[in-house]
């Protein structure tokens, strides 16, 4: 009797942001439904996908590792790098052995037809969120902003959106699949050119939907219409990514950001009038070129004033072809020390705000059996199984969060 065939196989790495992630996705589920399985730990794959990020250097130094440690993990697989990095240097990135194919961004949609010209592929979008009970929703990619520090663009190319109800569909899909919670991402969210607030306010109204999240967005492009829906929505989340990166209008400037520090503290008090339970987390560059100690202290003061539930803080790494690369640098040991000081003060205003929680109860998305995080975003360590809305009551604050346990 003929041993039934072996089904083909592969492995997916990815690095970077959320929308890498969510394209990483897609590849998993159009491989499923094309009969592909992932490999086991420890099984060969036939098939290996690298999308890559190259916002810093350490993200290149990343990528060529993963790159490098699938080749030699998987010696007979076709192994094809897409992503940032593999747009900005093709050539370096097929010098690397062991890849096979380099597809750019403009591409990446169309990734598996270049691999499997001669078959059908399912189209290039998400059922499912592999090891996340959040699922992450691409609504817009490239970015028209060219920040002087920011590779992006050029990798990225210009700002384009998906139309609003091809986005309904997917998010409806998820909702049907188990997902909770769905975070509308993209490259640079608030250039979604059919209307963010729509789009919001339509995601919203999605039956079985219980959290909706909006990504990483700038403060001037929080209009009082996107407000309106995220405050008064059913299932919009009182907590939001509002992109700082410097509290100085002078680094602002220099960075071509398109908001002053009055514009950002303006906006963090529009919402917090609305509601004063709002939270917000945040990205911040450090030791941006010509960044004095003064700038530097701005930075910390908006961070003490605004108390974040969490600062994604980035040592600034000079880019090639950016216009920041070009400006005198400033020396590594000051980069260092600032970090150190801005990471202690960012943990230290985080548990300030999550201090006045103990004692309440709370609604916890459990993400991975340990915890997970409230509707504000503020994480809480509790025993539950995953992807369950619990009621939590809070005991204690700690430094990598709140403890609870469930009420029964």
């Amino acid at each position: 009797m003929a041993s039934p065939m072996k089904s083909k196989t592969f492995r997916l790495a990815t690095l970077g942001c959320r929308t890498n992630q969510y394209e990483t996705q897609a590849y998993r589920d159009q491989l499923l439904a094309m009969g592909y399985q992932e490999a086991k730990e420890g099984e060969e794959a036939d098939l290996c996908i690298v999308n890559t990020c190259t916002v810093t250097e350490s993200a290149d130094r990343s990528s060529r590792l993963q790159i490098r440690q699938l080749a030699r993990d998987n010696p007979s697989a076709r192994v094809v790098v897409t992503g940032c990095m593999a747009e900005r240097d093709p050539d370096q990135v097929l010098a690397i052995q062991g890849v096979s194919q380099v597809v750019g961004n403009q591409q990446k949609e169309k990734l598996l037809q270049q691999i499997f010209s001669d078959q059908d592929i399912p189209e290039f979008k998400i059922c499912q969120f592999e090891a996340h009970t959040r699922a992450f929703v691409k609504v817009q990619d490239g970015c028209n902003s060219f920040c002087t520090y920011c590779i992006i663009p050029y990798v990225r190319g210009r700002s384009r959106s998906r139309p609003i109800d091809e986005i309904i569909r997917e998010v409806e899909g998820l909702v049907a699949s188990g997902y909770k919670e769905v975070v509308i991402t993209g490259i640079n969210v608030g250039d979604y050119s059919y209307g963010l607030a729509d789009l919001m306010r339509q995601v919203d109204q999605i039956p079985g939907l219980h959290r909706l999240r909006l990504s990483s967005i700038d403060p001037d492009e929080v209009d009082d219409q996107l407000l309106d829906v995220i405050v008064h929505g059913k299932t919009t989340c009182p907590s939001m990514h509002l992109v700082l990166q410097s509290g100085s209008n002078v680094v602002l400037k220099r960075m071509n950001r398109k908001y002053t520090r009055h514009i950002f503290l303006e906006t963090v008090e529009r919402l917090k009038k609305a509601r004063p339970d709002f939270t917000f987390t945040t990205d911040v560059i450090v030791g941006f070129p010509g960044e004095t100690e003064a700038d530097f202290e701005q930075t910390l003061a908006i961070i003490q004033d605004v108390k974040f539930a969490k600062v994604h803080m980035f040592p600034f790494s000079p880019r090639q072809r950016t216009r920041a690369a070009l400006y005198p640098q400033l020396p590594q040991e000051v980069i260092i020390e600032r970090k150190q000081r801005l990471l202690r003060a960012a943990e230290k205003v985080a548990y300030e705000l999550r201090n006045p929680f103990i004692g309440r109860c709370l609604t916890v998305l459990t993400e991975d059996g340990e915890g997970g995080h409230t509707e504000h975003f503020i994480p809480v360590h509790v025993k539950a199984e995953s992807n369950q809305l619990v009621e939590v009551q809070i005991l204690e604050n700690t430094p990598t969060g709140l403890v609870g346990k469930i009420v029964t």
